[in-house]
């Protein structure tokens, strides 16, 4: 039988497999927190996308962002219609504003989203089965998801109360809930009809728009109603984008031109150099301390091969038992801030073996440099 040498020197010493476990965990804690909140924060960013039905968007090229929409012309919206394969078109319209919590009257900027209401645009089942009550004056669906300092309204609207609120100094009825979340660009969201929107902005122009949806016919060339529509609209002055694109449009902003991207991919950056130093020092302390026996191995005639295959197997079996412990550790901090955040941070296989893969990568690093080591095992100065 083949005797686990590697895992028995790791095994030898308790108190110093314990100390290694818990150093690669807390490097592995580290990559899971840093990770998490970056892929909370790229789902987060594309959840209202998600939740719209539409094939083609509009965009103008100044937007950058949901959080940061630049108004175009409707008359650019119409103009698609014109393109065979599409079938029907919508619009939606972005702001932000002022809501005063109707329990303390306590005020919060929450979004608003308005769309004309003559035909569903959302696939969420709430909208669908509340767009004769936004057709009517200065009414509102809530985000049930959104933070609690916008106050007790789904509560409150689930007990059967009447609740009216203010948003930028007008009132209105909340009618009706549905669920999307808060995100790192917005705290809490509302959805209404356009002309709700507009009494709510007084000053935005209703020539303008912020997002244009079109719907295809079914069984249409896709790709080739959106290069027809990118020959209408050649002047410029808007972004033609597939519903791959639109999302990707979204996640590049938060990824890349934001501050909180980076400083999340850097964070998980020195979460794998600390577990590197860590199972570096451990690993080469370990060669260290047995450095006769390694010797001993050379003058019965093992190779340096095999001696490296027993430093990487011992990396690899702390790369194992280390990420058990950093894994369940981060899943608990998830729930945690998911909790007090709203924000969809999830434990997922995605996440999961990303993380099992770097950590397997910066033990494999460690082992490769504290295998120099292997170099002096001299069989010469045991005897």
């Amino acid at each position: 039988m083949k005797i686990p040498l590697a895992w028995l020197q790791l095994s030898r010493e308790k108190i110093k497999l314990l100390v290694a476990i818990a150093g690669i965990g807390f490097a592995d804690l580290l990559m899971f927190m840093q990770l998490g909140f970056k892929s909370a924060l790229l789902q987060s960013a594309v959840t209202v996308h998600e939740q719209i039905e539409g094939d083609v968007f509009l965009l103008s090229p100044q937007s950058d962002a949901l959080i940061s929409m630049k108004s175009f012309s409707s008359r650019r919206l119409q103009q698609s219609l014109g393109v065979k394969g599409v079938e029907s078109i919508n619009y939606i319209n972005i702001g932000f504003a002022i809501w005063k919590n109707p329990e303390n009257q306590s005020t919060r900027q929450i979004m608003v989203i308005g769309f004309n209401p003559k035909e569903q645009l959302f696939k969420l089942p709430e909208v669908q089965e509340n767009l004769a009550q936004l057709r009517l004056s200065d009414v509102v669906l809530f985000d049930d998801k959104s933070r609690p300092e916008f106050g007790p309204i789904p509560e409150w609207f689930n007990s059967g109360k009447t609740v009216q609120a203010e948003i930028n100094e007008r009132e209105v009825s909340v009618r009706g809930l549905f669920s999307i979340g808060s995100s790192f660009g917005a705290d809490g969201n509302l959805i209404t009809s356009d002309l709700n929107f507009l009494r709510i902005f007084p000053n935005r122009d209703s020539n303008l728009i912020d997002m244009g949806i079109i719907r295809l016919e079914e069984g249409v060339n896709y790709q080739a109603v959106i290069n027809a529509l990118r020959q209408r609209f050649d002047q410029g002055d808007v972004v033609v984008l597939s519903r791959e694109e639109f999302v990707a449009y979204e996640r590049e902003y938060w990824e890349n031109s934001t501050a909180i991207g980076f400083i999340f991919n850097l964070g998980a950056l020195m979460g794998l150099i600390v577990g590197v130093v860590i199972v570096y020092q451990i690993l080469y302390t370990d060669v260290a301390d047995h450095l006769p026996e390694y010797a001993t191995l050379k003058a019965m005639g093992y190779t340096n091969n095999y001696l490296l295959r027993l430093v990487f197997q011992q990396a690899f079996i702390l790369a194992c038992v280390g990420f058990i412990p950093g894994m369940g550790v981060s899943m608990l901090l998830y729930d945690a801030a998911a909790g007090a955040t709203g924000l969809p941070i999830q434990m997922t296989i995605s996440l999961a073996s990303q993380v099992y893969i770097l950590t397997l990568g910066m033990c494999f690093v460690s082992g490769a440099i504290a295998v120099n080591k292997l170099k002096s095992a001299d069989p010469a100065d045991i005897f």
